[in-house]
């Protein structure tokens, strides 16, 4: 569409590849957009009776424009990019900026919310699992106040997402089960786990063993196993030493040495 619309509009005017690719990216996909700025473009060469169009002369055309990025396109991904990792590197600044940036850009303001729903999830975790809440609370704000209003909500949770404690242990955590699951046999249910709603399965001494948590010292069944045969001691969640994460870690301990002396 743009070869053919170059020619009947630009009666032999040359863009360069930057500007053929910025002319694009400027119409952000409205066929009727392009061929209007496509149209301002050479009126502006034939005033100043140039022969090739560069960037400098679609900056001069269109402004604000040029700032409009291809949705499918490598500087949407590029964008989202830096936004994640300047979050994920605790810069509040940056991070504002790529969000409002990719806002500026037409970015659809629900996606950002996903986004950001899963950076609390994969960069924060249970850090600090208030991060996960507020981005939820942000994106039911831009549900209801729409634009522009709304996407301040965003912005408050997007540096508060860079200010956050940083913990991808439950990221970790979960794709090293998922890949363990993935590759493993399929193991039973140990006997003292499983359900038994019959007098069969009671007799055949499904649950009989299990030992019920809130009737031992402290909630806790000191010694007991949870996993499958051939996985027990497995510990896949390990807490970094930030945020809530702390004192979880400082729990698992205390925990695990009362396995140890139950054994």
């Amino acid at each position: 569409m743009l070869t053919r619309a170059c020619e009947r509009e630009l009666d032999g005017l040359q863009l360069t590849p930057e500007a053929t690719a910025s002319l694009v990216a400027s119409a952000d996909g409205d066929g009727r957009k392009l061929l209007n700025n496509l149209d301002i473009v050479a009126h502006a060469a034939a005033a100043k009776h140039l022969t090739t169009v560069d960037q400098g002369l679609l900056g001069e055309c269109l402004g604000d424009a040029l700032r409009r990025f291809d949705k499918g396109g490598d500087a949407f991904y590029d964008q989202i990019s830096a936004l994640h990792k300047s979050v994920r590197g605790s810069n509040p600044d940056a991070s504002l900026y790529w969000l409002v940036r990719m806002l500026d850009g037409g970015a659809d303001p629900r996606y950002m919310a996903r986004r950001m729903i899963r950076m609390a999830s994969e960069d924060i975790g249970l850090a600090d699992p208030r991060a996960l809440r507020i981005t939820l609370d942000a994106a039911e704000t831009y549900e209801r106040l729409g634009s522009p209003e709304g996407e301040l909500a965003l912005a408050e949770a997007v540096i508060y997402l860079a200010c956050a404690a940083k913990s991808n242990a439950a990221y970790k955590a979960y794709n090293a089960v998922r890949a363990l699951v993935a590759k493993d046999k399929s193991r039973v249910v140990p006997e003292h786990l499983r359900n038994a709603p019959t007098k069969l399965m009671k007799e055949l001494g499904y649950g009989k063993l299990y030992r019920y948590a809130h009737d031992e010292p402290g909630a806790y069944a000191a010694g007991e196993t949870y996993l499958p045969e051939g996985l027990e001691g497995e510990s896949w969640y390990k807490p970094v030493p930030r945020g809530m994460e702390i004192k979880i870690a400082e729990k698992l301990a205390y925990l695990r040495s009362l396995d140890d002396e139950a054994s």
